[in-house]
């Protein structure tokens, strides 16, 4: 029963899937690299309607979105996927450049749960995670 704790990952780290939303190639890879690395799985997607099929297909238990991508902004994506009773409580953590009061509160309004802003760090991006994984844990 105690086969986790010899691992150097979180115990809940191979369990988590992981989504990576943004039109940006290198922030994809970033992301996906360190995440992959820390153990968990990971799906991405360039855009907004990409990722709409990719959160169907995967189920991930978060979800990182960059606000501004083509054809439909994380805005957007992020509203349709917390409109949906089965992704509902996903967390979503918005990727942004921007560090305004408006991106976040609009990020809010829209049902996203945190807000990075962009270059992220590894410590960030793990540290949201970590901010939810007992919630995965506690179902």
């Amino acid at each position: 029963m105690e086969a986790n704790k010899a691992s150097n990952t979180p115990s809940t780290a191979p369990s988590l899937k992981v989504m990576v939303v943004d039109d940006s190639k290198t922030i994809r890879r970033t992301a996906e690299t360190l995440l992959s690395k820390a153990g968990y799985q990971v799906f991405t997607a360039s855009d907004g309607f990409s990722a709409l099929a990719e959160i169907v297909d995967h189920q991930p238990d978060i979800i990182f979105m960059d606000i501004m991508m083509p054809r439909l902004d994380g805005y957007q994506t992020c509203a349709l996927v917390k409109n949906n009773e089965k992704f509902q409580n996903t967390p979503i953590i918005m990727l942004s450049s921007k560090d305004g009061l408006f991106d976040r509160a609009r990020g809010r309004i829209v049902g996203s749960d945190q807000y990075l802003t962009k270059p992220f760090t590894k410590e960030e991006l793990l540290g949201a995670i970590q901010e939810y994984a007992a919630d995965f844990t506690s179902n």
